[in-house]
């Protein structure tokens, strides 16, 4: 929850503070993140989704010269958050965005493991993402996830860590507002059967058109990178491997937006 409110908060005007060093080195590398099972949050609306998916917020870092009427700005309410002060020039170094608003949280991570996936009703619908790549194909499909409040999103074998601020960025914070399981292509396969959940792979070859397959029933739609596609171990695990017929000179759309065809496709025959 927000509300106006000034806080007391401690200064830090210089760039050489360890804090700040901190910030950058879970900005920048990867395998910080994964070491200290915290990562980087800017932006107000992706900090309140961030408190909105229950994530843990340590501190928070803000710029009054940026931050437009600080004395009357939302902040969390949370006693446990450190508000810490910055320097103009010290936010612009830690700062990724281009038109940043002044304000950065540090957060906790949560446990992306395919035990914690939990479904509410008996007809789940999944989206399913192996080894992704690019972050904005990443984000994109979350927002597309987000935008059809689907179950779960699992990404199999991936290439980037979920938390890279690139991927946050383009998702515009629905990293957070999405239900997220990680694991390898076998574990996420073994993981479906378990559940009795059918599998649906975006595929060329011996696949049937979208639109004269069943989502009713619980589904998982899984697609693969543009330039590989699926893995063998997908397509031959699938209960039917789908294609969406294209009448130009290629044969293959983006990532994101075969998703969105095929999970809102799913959406239509589920009545929604």
């Amino acid at each position: 929850m927000y509300f106006w409110v000034v806080k007391e908060t401690k200064l830090i005007s210089s760039a050489q503070n360890p804090l700040i060093k901190k910030v950058v080195l879970l900005k920048e590398k990867s395998r910080e993140r994964r070491k200290t099972g915290l990562f980087i949050v800017e932006g107000k609306r992706e900090i309140e989704l961030v408190e909105k998916g229950e994530y843990i917020i340590e501190t928070i870092f803000f710029c009054p010269e940026i931050l437009i009427d600080f004395s009357k700005n939302s902040i969390s309410e949370n006693p446990n958050i450190q508000f810490i002060q910055l320097a103009k020039s010290v936010y612009e170094k830690i700062a990724y965005r281009e038109t940043t608003e002044g304000i950065l949280a540090i957060v906790k991570s949560k446990d992306h493991s395919l035990q914690k996936i939990q479904f509410k009703n008996q007809n789940p619908l999944i989206l399913v993402a192996e080894a992704p790549e690019k972050p904005g194909n990443i984000g994109a499909l979350l927002r597309t996830a987000d935008a059809a409040a689907v179950d779960a999103v699992l990404i199999a074998n991936p290439k980037s860590d979920i938390y890279n601020p690139n991927i946050i960025r383009s998702s515009v914070g629905c990293v957070f507002t999405n239900q997220i399981g990680i694991g390898t292509t076998e574990e996420i396969i073994q993981f479906l059967k378990t559940e009795g959940i059918n599998i649906y792979c975006a595929a060329l070859t011996a696949s049937k058109n979208y639109v004269d397959c069943n989502f009713g029933e619980a589904t998982a739609i899984v697609v693969g990178t543009e330039a590989t596609g699926l893995t063998q171990t997908w397509l031959q695990n699938a209960n039917q491997n789908v294609i969406i017929p294209m009448q130009g000179e290629i044969d293959s759309m983006n990532v994101s937006v075969s998703a969105a065809i095929l999970i809102f496709e799913a959406k239509r025959q589920r009545g929604f």
